[in-house]
């Protein structure tokens, strides 16, 4: 009996039924996508926290489990109950303060700020001008501003529920990830294998240490310059410090840095006639603010032996691309792109006839 040929017409079909297949399967699991991708991120950057942990559980995985998702629940989900809570209970207070502005009078300039070199004139000139008829302008400039950001607040603030149910969502992943992470990575590895052969699997090794690095360098970083930065506030009597620090966490986060809450922190020091504690804070912002230039790449290099610039690119870009999971996709992305790069160059230069055996021969 004759073979049958290859069939066009049911190739074309079974491959069409495949992708139809999974679109329908990655329809489904959309809504869950991100919850997924985040839990995945978090397991993959604390797994060896979760082995050094059931080490000393006695082997106990479960007991582990438990551990982490307790300290997750701490570290995300207690801090933002308790900065909703203060931001809505200031609420009132911020209102009074918004316009207690119409009539605030500025004090005179110490006599300190004029005999600062170069600029000392022109910032007394200035700080002079801002009271009176000038604070009046600047809060006629501020205000409709000031009303905006409200009224974007109070439309935001129906979300937070969702957002809540978000967190609690990516625990749960998490949790299961933590419990049965070995046969998950498996898989993965697995699939990897299967397309590529033993490159593929280092190709999925590579970003889970590019993973890790990015959680070290960027989010470790960022914890510590918020704590930091907080203390900092609470030391130097800066009303609303706790809102402010979860300010700073999320531009922390976003590469932005603390310098945008600690400035004006400062300058109001400065009005409020605390010179001595707007220079401790001053001081206290250089600190934070530059910090992470140090700390930043010694973590990086600690997760993944992967060039700063590529991860420093990946974070940005995926952070402006992708938004704030975009941190860590984006450095994945470009690390697998640079492995692969490479490797295909280094294919390359053993074929025969390459420059490389033409010049070894010689």
């Amino acid at each position: 009996m004759a073979e049958p040929r290859n069939d066009l017409a049911r190739i074309v079909f079974s491959v069409l039924c495949l992708c139809a297949l999974l679109l329908a399967s990655v329809w489904i699991v959309l809504p869950f996508m991100a919850a997924i991708v985040w839990g995945a991120t978090i397991v993959i950057a604390t797994w060896p926290v979760l082995i050094s942990l059931q080490k000393r559980l006695r082997g106990s995985r479960g007991l582990a489990t438990a551990v982490l998702v307790v300290v997750l629940l701490s570290i995300v989900f207690v801090p933002f109950l308790m900065a909703m809570a203060s931001l809505f209970g200031s609420l009132d207070d911020i209102t009074a303060k918004l316009k207690a502005l119409e009539t605030m009078q500025v004090p005179p300039p110490p006599e300190w700020v004029a005999k600062v070199p170069v600029v000392g004139t022109k910032a007394s000139d200035y700080w002079r001008s801002i009271g009176g008829e000038g604070m009046k302008d600047l809060v006629a400039q501020v205000a409709p501003y000031a009303s905006s950001i409200l009224k974007w607040f109070a439309g935001k603030a129906g979300s937070v529920g969702a957002a809540l149910a978000q967190f609690l969502l990516t625990i749960v992943v998490a949790a299961v990830f933590y419990s049965n992470g070995e046969a998950a990575a498996d898989r993965v590895i697995r699939f990897a294998r299967r397309l590529a052969g033993d490159r593929g699997e280092g190709v999925m090794r590579l970003a889970g240490q590019a993973i890790r690095g990015v959680a070290l360098g960027v989010v470790v970083t960022a914890i510590g310059q918020t704590l930091i930065a907080g203390v900092g506030l609470a030391i130097a009597g800066v009303p609303l410090a706790s809102i402010l620090t979860v300010l700073i966490f999320v531009l922390c986060i976003a590469q932005i840095g603390p310098i945008l809450i600690m400035l004006p922190a400062v300058i109001w020091l400065f009005i409020s006639d605390q010179p001595g504690w707007g220079t401790f804070l001053l001081v206290w912002t250089v600190i934070v603010g530059t910090m992470d230039n140090v700390v930043r790449p010694i973590l990086i290099k600690k997760g993944a032996d992967l060039p700063l610039l590529l991860i420093f690119t990946g974070v940005i870009g995926g952070l402006i691309s992708l938004g704030l999971i975009g941190i860590f996709v984006g450095p994945v992305i470009l690390a697998v792109s640079h492995t692969l790069m490479e490797a295909w160059l280094d294919d390359a230069e053993k074929l025969p006839g390459s420059n490389g055996q033409q010049e070894s021969r010689t």
